[in-house]
């Protein structure tokens, strides 16, 4: 029996094919273009692999409409991308491959991806965060999503502008918000330069970890998880792990007790294979 996996990012499609215990037999990725382009390359990697295929997860950039009593389930809705807006994602893989399939954000199958198989082990609570194009957050509880009328929207919670930073942000709907503020984008857009191209000490590292320490604070107090895990091209900076530690330890003052901090606060331990290896394990535990 073989799972599929499909980590539909805002800029390529990763799609993969596992065994019983998720490693990883095949995988292609394609350029995010338009559905019209992009869904039939999908649809043929999974094609060859049909008939002994048990499900498919998908993990999705957004928004999109995973309550399942709605009429649009399945698709993705106002995204920013013209030509996937209002688009029945599920309903067209389903029709094409008549398998089973898992539908979630692409960043809650990272963080059920790190607390299947990475960083995110033996822990009944996790929060993860991407931190790169885009800002997302997605949390799992004793193995399940948190979610309400819909997925969470973690990456646009508001900030307090560090008192060095007079940018106003990057974000077309909230300006100063975590997204708007600490994302790649809004680091180019602030400094002219994008972030691997600054120097490990540059100042600016501070600002950033200021913003990202806010969100790991506002997380902490909310919602108490067992685990923090920081993921997304600008947490490969490694200086910038330690300067979150620091700032966020300066911000919460000892007000709750919290897990050692090396254990609390972790970078992804699958790295780039959190987001496939989230949606193979989704597709997984359709068979169950």
């Amino acid at each position: 029996m073989l799972y599929g996996g499909i980590e539909a990012g805002g800029t390529k499609f990763v799609c993969g094919i596992s065994n019983e215990d998720l490693t990883i037999i095949k995988r292609v990725s394609f350029p995010t273009t338009t559905p019209q382009e992009t869904l039939p390359k999908v649809i043929h990697f999974f094609q060859e692999y049909q008939a002994e295929l048990a499900g498919i997860g998908v993990g999705a950039f957004g928004p999109i409409d995973v309550n399942q009593d709605s009429a649009t389930y399945g698709f993705i809705t106002s995204t920013p991308k013209l030509a996937w807006q209002n688009f029945d994602f599920v309903g067209t893989l389903q029709k094409a491959l008549a398998v089973p399939i898992a539908f979630t954000t692409d960043v809650n199958s990272a963080c059920y991806g790190e607390y299947i198989a990475g960083s995110g082990q033996k822990v009944k609570s996790l929060v993860y965060y991407t931190i790169g194009t885009g800002v997302g957050g997605g949390a799992v509880v004793d193995g399940k999503f948190l979610a309400g009328f819909s997925h969470p929207e973690m990456g646009h919670m508001l900030m307090q502008s560090h008192p060095a930073d007079h940018f106003e942000g990057n974000c077309p709907f909230h300006g100063n918000c975590l997204e708007g503020l600490a994302s790649g984008p809004a680091i180019e857009k602030r400094l002219q330069a994008k972030a691997q191209t600054l120097a490990p000490t540059d100042p600016y590292w501070q600002i950033e970890a200021d913003y990202i320490a806010q969100c790991v604070y506002n997380t902490t107090l909310m919602f108490a998880p067992d685990r923090i895990i920081l993921g997304g091209g600008v947490m490969k900076q490694t200086q910038l792990l330690p300067l979150i530690k620091d700032a966020f330890l300066d911000k919460l003052k000892n007000y709750v007790a919290i897990p050692p901090i090396d254990e609390y606060l972790k970078t992804p331990g699958l790295k780039d294979d959190a987001g496939l290896t989230g949606c193979l394990a989704l597709a997984r535990d359709l068979a169950k």
